[in-house]
């Protein structure tokens, strides 16, 4: 039995991750020394940007809000036993369904109509675009890692062409669609509080923050409260025995990439119908390459992929308050940061294991010798 099976799971799954994030502000903490700052004023320039008032409450929530859907991705695909490196081209097509839906339809048909069909075409075509590489996977053997990462790039190539050769606003330059109409608009969150009589700052986070809470618990109760989330685990967790027991695995990572590809497309339900209202390049902006920490540093549980996620909020809209009051830690930097955070909650999320291991078995072995003379 490993180290990491032996620990209960308050440690491996909440101790570890901290430490983890500890040693990471820790690394961080001194860059931001070298450079002749002080790394507490940091933390606390950071902390208050994203979460001092409401405007940067609100932004940080609009961050989590596609981590989570990300994260969530990733998760799904994890469980059984794959590894969705395609968050990003996935979020891409799938804000290109929800676009070209509104597209056609916004002119004809009410938001109430429109908002379901923006979750469908957003869900409909991510989990299109991660169909091709869960055939290959499991019919061609196929390595899922790289036909992901292929299907990413195709994904911007196909946005590029789209979006400059048949989508683009007839007359514009740049390349983007026509706005869509308000009937096609997803709220923002400062409209729907108004009207119940609540002010906040006017932020990009609308709706879909509540629809990223759905899938959480929807995603909880998939995984672990039915037989198909069963079926998805044990096919993650011992493909022999999930044969032995009647399962086809084939079938299990093709739903489980189709339900993952779908998870990624929301991303584009956020930023398409949520916030740009048009289609464009570049929406997406690595949050399906973030939502592989997320999922890692949350341990692929919905609750720990919130967390995770409004963590990573933090770190973005914070660190974009700290580039802007400190001169001296530039955007560049605060990119630093953030990777140092997903290296040691990513690549490095069982570096602390066997040490906190020895710790634990030590501290029992006290307590039992304890009672053991009492």
């Amino acid at each position: 039995m490993s180290g990491q099976d032996e620990l209960p799971r308050w440690i491996d799954i909440g101790l570890i991750p901290l430490i983890n994030l500890g040693l990471a502000f820790l690394v961080s903490g001194l860059i931001i020394l070298a450079i002749g700052e002080n790394p507490l004023e940091a933390v606390g320039i950071m902390l208050n940007g994203a979460l001092g008032y409401d405007e940067g409450i609100g932004y940080t929530l609009y961050y989590a809000t596609n981590f989570t859907f990300t994260g969530l991705a990733v998760a799904i695909a994890f469980h059984a036993g794959l590894f969705n490196i395609g968050g990003e081209g996935q979020a891409y097509i799938g804000g290109l369904g929800v676009g070209l839906m509104l597209l056609v339809l916004d002119s004809s048909l009410p938001f109430f109509l429109l908002l379901p069909l923006g979750i469908l075409a957003s869900a409909i075509f991510g989990a299109a675009w991660a169909v091709v590489p869960a055939y290959l996977q499991a019919y061609r053997g196929s390595h899922i890692v790289i036909t992901t990462i292929m299907f990413n790039f195709i994904a911007a190539a196909l946005m590029v062409y789209l979006m400059v050769n048949l989508l683009i606003k007839p007359g514009q330059m740049s390349p983007e669609s026509r706005e869509f109409l308000p009937s096609g608009h997803l709220p923002f969150m400062h409209e729907v509080l108004a009207a119940f009589g609540l002010e906040i700052t006017r932020t990009p986070l609308n709706l879909s923050v509540v629809w990223a809470v759905i899938c959480c618990v929807a995603v909880w109760a998939f995984i672990w409260r039915t037989r198909w989330g069963y079926a998805l685990r044990t096919v993650g967790l011992n493909e022999r025995a999930a044969v032995y027991a009647g399962t086809n695995p084939r079938r299990i990572v093709v739903v489980a990439m189709l339900i993952s590809g779908g998870l990624a497309g929301f991303v584009g339900l956020n930023e398409i119908m949520g916030v740009h209202h048009r289609l464009l390049l570049n929406f997406t902006a690595g949050y399906g390459f973030t939502g592989i920490a997320v999922s890692l540093m949350g341990r692929n549980h919905p609750l720990g992929i919130v967390l995770a996620s409004l963590l990573f909020g933090v770190l973005y809209q914070g660190g974009a308050e700290l580039a802007f009051e400190v001169p001296t830690i530039t955007r560049e930097m605060i990119v630093v940061i953030q990777g140092l955070v997903i290296l040691f909650s990513g690549a490095l999320a069982y570096m602390s294991t066997p040490w906190v291991t020895r710790v634990y078995r030590a501290v029992t072995a006290g307590r039992a010798a304890a009672q053991a003379a009492e």
